[in-house]
């Protein structure tokens, strides 16, 4: 069916000559009272099939641009959101840029693996580096973990090495969100203190204490927490906001403010 469209594409002009030349005969019966109103009814009928063609096959090939473009529109649109600006002074109102988020397909992804990984359609020449986050519309995904000058690849949030800095949304209590290895559905929370009691439903967002993701970014939802009375630490079950057997996009997060803050973290440690 695709060589077919692709056909009827590449010959578009010897498509519309046809149509027009259907229609021609069509008028050219006009003279004809009874043959007329046949002729007429064929002709709308075949021709208006024709363009419905037409017009479907032209939308068709025109559909990656349009998605292509829906990508772009959303990401400037992330970048508009309160979370991409910092209030450097807050003694005035000016507000810094702290984030931008770039879109790209993904080409290749695994969910079945103990250390799961993505490729994306985008590396050096766009701007990446390693150790940026990147995020899906309905959450956190993984961390850049190699580039190349088209490519990159990203360690998926679906892996054994994967950790991140989360908090809970309702009451602002810091935990940390991990993959257990086993169901790509499903993220653990470990070692929460007795005094946390997290709730079915809760929310789980990005902390925002590291440098990587905004705050406030889904991870997902706790579906049960697991308390033990023996024990003073506990661990809770919760459900990706991320569907990663549906992922098809992605934007990738760029801290404008990185390098400063990594030469700070450095300065800190040398001292």
């Amino acid at each position: 069916m695709r060589n077919l469209f692709i056909f009827l594409w590449d010959n578009r002009f010897f498509t519309l000559f046809l149509i027009l030349e259907t229609i021609s005969v069509g008028l050219l019966s006009t003279s004809y009272s009874y043959q007329r109103s046949l002729s007429y009814s064929l002709t709308n009928d075949i021709s208006g099939s024709l363009l419905k063609t037409y017009s479907d096959l032209s939308d068709y090939f025109y559909l990656k641009e349009e998605n292509k473009q829906l990508l772009e529109d959303n990401a400037n649109l992330r970048n508009q959101v309160a979370g991409s600006f910092l209030a450097t002074d807050t003694s005035t109102v000016y507000l810094d840029t702290l984030y931008r988020f770039l879109p790209a397909r993904i080409i290749s992804i695994t969910n079945k693996m103990q250390m799961n990984r993505i490729i994306i359609d985008k590396g050096k020449i766009h701007g990446i580096k390693k150790e940026m986050g990147v995020i899906g519309k309905d959450g956190i995904v993984g961390i850049v973990i190699g580039v190349s000058d088209h490519y990159s690849t990203l360690m998926s949030a679906l892996s054994r090495n994967a950790n991140f800095s989360a908090m809970i949304k309702q009451n602002g209590q810091l935990v940390n969100v991990s993959w257990p290895g086993d169901n790509y559905l499903y993220g653990e929370i470990n070692d929460i203190p007795s005094h946390i009691q997290l709730l079915e439903g809760d929310t789980i967002v990005s902390s925002g204490n590291s440098i990587i993701f905004p705050k406030g970014i889904i991870i997902g939802y706790v579906v049960e927490h697991q308390k033990r009375e023996d024990k003073d630490l506990s661990k809770a079950k919760i459900r990706f906001s991320v569907d990663f057997n549906k992922l098809h996009h992605v934007y990738i997060v760029k801290n404008l403010m990185k390098h400063e803050l990594d030469s700070l973290i450095m300065q800190t440690y040398n001292e």
